[in-house]
């Protein structure tokens, strides 16, 4: 049952946009500003015509508020957790709809799946200053992507050539010793402006808050696009990037961190780790294209295709809870995996028209092949005393696990739109065959998994003139599960189903949004283990539920604000265990933010531009027994911005931004008792960038 606070703030919400619209009606009359998304329906569809939760991040929004990771992209996205592993930046961890499991598996770029492997150290990551825009579909997705979360995905697309010449040139500077520097630059090679590229280019390093831990990357994304014919163009694109190191990616125990063990905690700088083995480096190679071909004004065909080859090695030390009150346990974990994934989309859009009806149909095949070598070592190594910290144990091993993991998805989908005078309609229909092989070469045993999966999805929605758009839709979706039955087999598919209603306002003339989603899902099939078995069992449910609101708004000339609350509940429905009707831990049931930017366009304060975010995160749990929760906390973020030309150095800007403005310390999440993670401390960065 919903709680009414979150619904009186969306009467709020919806009556404010609907009073705001009215009043620039009244004062001028503006042209029609289309903001539109392609990842929920694979088109281009106007964000108050789809029938499904959607937000869109630009890349000025992030780079305003300084992300260099598309997990920090997201802070201010409603119904978004990004805080699932506090400081961490090694992987994109983005908790949707409350659905923390696979929450680094359920990025795309450009229409294709990020094919790492989430079972594994192997996945991957788009460092954002090659992106353009990232777009949030929530809820099912499956539909038109195959495996998927529930909770839905994210979509990234990339920066891609331009047909006239731009670039740019940027250095940045801050503490905890942060250095970058990065590149873009486009424009035609020919004088028919038939062939356009893109260079873009990045090197970035950082101490971290915990001891030694480093971060460091470098990335290079060249492409090419080459318009064939007026009908006809191609890109070609890689993007090679290399990460020699990882950052931080380990907790501590509850007791020392949240509260006091032995009397004394933990600070959120503490390394329980050892220098010696603390490594993750990370290479991943793509290279693709995409294909567009349109017949006529009413047919167009389009692929997709991208290969992938990543190389992980990692050897870390962590703590596994107490072993007396000053001495922390600790465990080696290592890895060696090679990775390559292909995968290719086939898509045919035919527009045309029935009587009244016009259809806007998508038929496509799409395919996808991950295999994984990997090869795990597992050690044990001294205790470590907090209140005298002495590094330079060495690991003893005691295990080493080889195995191969294989997965090949097929699916065909067909999907149709369909406008009617002011109703928008979507029917979705998905077929995929789906086959996952893990192999244990140590014991010469494997698992596997030989499935076909049907995902659908039907939306309603009504666009009224003034801009308001009330919908409900229905979809499904599919994910394998991890596990493995009593014979060694892989697990069922656990299966999604939600149910959403919302209204979408964009009042007209403006690229001004608002919108409202209460959506409940159901997620069946969910791996679960009787405590006196050693063996799962796909009988778990899940199940989650919850109000989102958000708003992008430009109240001013001068003043943007972009807001957003999301209100999520989710309860382990069925289980084996003593957890069955308890709340899932690391979801936030409240959260709420603000954003908003004022620009100074005269006087002696023209060409700066001031912002200032809060983000607020409350109930949430520390463990699946509930028996702790971690202490709601509020964090605040700043940045300035500066036009150069206004001192006389054209095309020249700089930026300061603040991360945890107020140095707040706490911990952003629990994975369980044993491992809760600090958020990061306060960072301050100033960039400085050339455009021309």
């Amino acid at each position: 049952m919903f709680r009414p606070t979150p619904l009186a703030l969306a009467i709020a919400l919806a009556t404010s946009g609907i009073a705001l619209t009215t009043q620039a009606q009244q004062t001028e009359q503006l042209g029609t500003v289309t903001v539109t998304g392609t990842a929920a329906t694979k088109t281009e569809t106007p964000f108050n015509e789809t029938p499904q939760a959607t937000s869109v991040i630009e890349n000025e929004e992030w780079e305003e508020r300084g992300a260099e990771t598309v997990q920090r992209a997201a802070d201010y996205t409603p119904g978004v957790f990004t805080n699932q592993i506090g400081a961490s930046n090694r992987y994109d961890y983005i908790v949707m709809r409350g659905f923390s499991d696979g929450s680094i598996n359920n990025t795309f770029l450009d229409g294709l799946k990020l094919m790492g492997d989430a079972g594994s150290f192997s996945s991957m990551v788009i460092d954002p200053y090659f992106l353009e825009s990232v777009e949030v579909v929530k809820g099912p997705t499956s539909v038109l992507y195959g495996r998927a979360s529930p909770g839905g995905l994210v979509s990234m697309t990339s920066k891609r050539p331009e047909f006239e010449d731009s670039g740019e040139i940027r250095i940045g500077a801050g503490n905890n010793d942060q250095r970058s520097a990065a590149f873009d630059l486009t424009g035609p090679l020919d004088e028919e402006r038939r062939v356009a590229y893109r260079l873009a280019g990045l090197a970035r390093s950082a101490d971290t808050q915990f001891g030694p831990v480093e971060e460091e990357r470098y990335a290079l994304a060249p492409s090419i696009t080459w318009d064939a014919t007026d009908d006809t163009s191609l890109t070609l694109y890689a993007y090679l990037q290399k990460d020699p190191e990882g950052g931080y990616h380990s907790g501590l125990p509850y007791e020392g961190t949240i509260e006091d063990h032995a009397g004394r905690r933990l600070s959120n700088t503490f390394f329980e780790g050892e220098e010696d083995f603390e490594n993750f480096e990370r290479e991943q190679r793509m290279f693709g294209y995409a294909l567009e071909h349109r017949f006529n004004d009413a047919l167009t065909f389009r692929q997709h295709a991208r290969y992938l080859n990543a190389d992980v090695t990692m050897d870390q030390v962590y703590a596994y809870g107490w072993a007396s009150d000053t001495d922390l346990i600790r465990y080696y974990s290592g890895g060696q995996e090679d990775l390559e994934a292909w995968t290719v989309d086939n898509q045919l859009q035919a527009e045309l028209k029935t009587g009244a009806v016009e259809h806007t149909l998508l038929f496509g095949a799409d395919y996808q092949q991950r295999e994984n070598d990997v090869l795990w070592d597992y050690g044990t190594i001294d205790t470590l005393d907090v209140t005298d910290p002495q590094y330079g144990s060495d690991v003893s091993i005691y295990q080493t696990d080889d195995h191969q993991r294989d997965l090949s998805q097929t699916g065909v989908y067909v999907q149709d739109q369909m406008v009617v005078g002011n109703w928008h309609m979507v029917l979705g229909l998905r077929n995929d065959w789906v086959d996952i092989e893990n192999t244990d070469n140590s014991l010469g045993t494997s698992s596997e998994l030989d499935d076909t999966q049907l995902s659908g999805r039907a939306g309603l929605l009504y666009a009224f003139d003034n801009g308001v758009s009330p919908y409900v839709s229905y979809s499904t979706s599919f994910s394998p599960n991890t596990y493995t039955d009593e014979n060694g087999d892989l697990l069922a598919p656990t299966e999604g189903k939600q149910v959403e209603t919302g209204l979408k306002f964009q009042p007209d003339g403006t690229r001004n949004r608002y919108s409202i989603a209460l959506f409940h899902i159901s997620q069946e099939n969910v791996a679960t283990k009787d405590p006196n078995e050693s063996f799962y069992r796909a009988v778990g449910e899940i199940e989650s539920q919850g109000i989102e609101l958000e708003a992008h708004t430009q109240l001013t000339d001068n003043l943007r604000l972009q807001a957003g609350y999301s209100y999520t509940d989710v309860t382990y429905a069925k289980t084996e265990d003593d957890t069955e009707g308890n709340t899932a831990n690391q979801v936030p049931r409240h959260q709420a933010n603000v954003w908003a930017n004022y620009a100074f366009d005269h006087g002696a304060l023209a060409g700066l531009d001031a912002g200032l975010g809060v983000r607020y995160h409350a109930d949430i749990y520390a463990d699946e027994e509930n028996t702790e929760k971690v202490p709601d906390y509020t964090l605040v973020d700043a940045t300035l911005g500066y036009d150069l030309s206004h001192v006389g150095l054209e095309d020249v800007s700089a930026r300061l931004n603040i991360g945890n403005l107020l140095d707040k310390e706490y911990v952003a999440s629990c994975y369980d008792l044993n491992y809760c993670y600090f958020g990061a401390e306060r960072s301050v960065k100033a960039t400085v960038s050339y455009a021309f």
